[in-house]
């Protein structure tokens, strides 16, 4: 296999991956300090250790022509550090065992060659290869604050890794990985899937005074436009199982209680009355469907999902932010996947213009 990483050093040698930026005395100069970021990739990896050892060359490409400000991923799947049977630290990655030490090295390895040894890293693992999330964020910008729940508790993490958020001097960015809905009334299908959506529409009603940026995969697909099927998707069932409640019925994240929620927290009252409302920022520039480019996720090339999209990787931003939207966009296209780097999702973006300042 062709090297492209910076070799190992050895064993017990490597330094840890900063997860919080800090100030160190000529590190950086003011004029080097980002305020505030401009431009924003999120995708769903799907096991970020798989496109490490075989979509990385194509991914880092991606990266350094786009050159975000911010990366969001989701579904990294590492597990967090910490000895069988005590309790795990979700901001580190598991090394206890000469397994996961040499998964660790790889990943790490692939994260200090270019362009992401540009980035700070931050985690919220999953105690299992399960989930999880990461926040990449440029080290000439400073995160006035970085939490792991949606009630902003630094020290808490969401189950399974499901939140970063960083807040900056003028914009706070939500990382989140919802759980899929599932196919039946079970607890952690349906009941999962709405007490997660509650607990996001009581995020917003509380959400600071500053912009928000929500990304992530948000597992629902809110508008027929979304996806390229409507009635394919509206009919998917699981082994023949028809929930008792129609409105659960469908494929998960197309259910019509999943997009109901979903619209809720767009337009939640409280949020409209205070902050204006939240605008989705792809379908903010892109009205009409596009059925080769408008979708993040795709099934299987190979069976009866071939060729079934999904819209549900999004860029939700207040409303203040709307004017400032220069361009979102989704990156793979096709049947066969271009421009997913092994993913089943494709990375999505969002460039903001820079703020205008009133002048005096």
């Amino acid at each position: 296999m062709k090297r492209f990483f910076k070799p190992i050093e050895k064993e017990g040698s490597a330094k840890k991956p900063s997860l919080a930026p800090s100030k160190q005395g000529g590190e950086k100069g003011e004029e080097d300090i980002k305020k505030e970021p401009l431009k924003f990739v999120t995708w769903n990896a799907n096991s970020l250790l798989l496109r490490v050892k075989n979509n990385w060359p194509q991914f880092s490409d991606f990266i350094s022509n786009l050159d975000p400000d911010i990366i969001a991923l989701q579904e990294v799947r590492m597990p967090a550090a910490g000895l069988k049977g005590a309790p795990k630290n979700p901001r580190e990655l598991k090394d206890d065992t000469s397994s996961s030490r040499e998964e660790k090295q790889i990943l790490l390895r692939a994260l200090s060659s270019p362009p992401f040894e540009n980035y700070h890293v931050w985690w919220s693992l999953a105690d299992s290869k399960y989930a999880g999330t990461a926040l990449l964020v440029k080290k000439c910008l400073q995160p006035v604050k970085v939490s792991f729940s949606l009630d902003k508790t630094v020290s808490k993490h969401e189950p399974d890794g499901r939140v970063i958020l960083a807040e900056f001097e003028t914009v706070c960015i939500l990382n989140t990985y919802a759980p899929n809905n599932g196919w039946k009334e079970e607890e952690n299908s349906f009941q999962r899937r709405r007490k997660w959506d509650k607990r996001l529409l009581d995020f917003v009603v509380q959400s600071s005074d500053k912009p928000l940026i929500w990304c992530g995969d948000l597992n629902v697909s809110h508008e027929d436009i979304d996806v390229t099927h409507p009635e394919f998707f509206s009919a998917a069932k699981m082994n023949g199982y028809v929930p008792p409640n129609k409105e659960d019925w469908g494929q998960p994240g197309f259910t019509l209680a999943e997009r109901k929620r979903f619209g809720a927290i767009l337009k939640e009252i409280l949020w409209i009355m205070l902050r204006g409302r939240l605008v989705d920022a792809y379908r903010y520039l892109h009205k009409e469907k596009d059925m080769e480019r408008g979708f993040s996720w795709s099934g299987n090339p190979i069976g009866k999902y071939r060729g079934k999209r999904m819209r549900i990787d999004y860029f939700i931003v207040s409303d203040k932010l709307k004017d400032r939207i220069a361009a979102c966009e989704m990156h793979g296209q096709g049947i066969e996947l271009e421009g997913f780097y092994g993913s089943d999702h494709c990375p999505v973006s969002l460039h903001l213009s820079e703020e205008c300042k009133a002048a005096n």
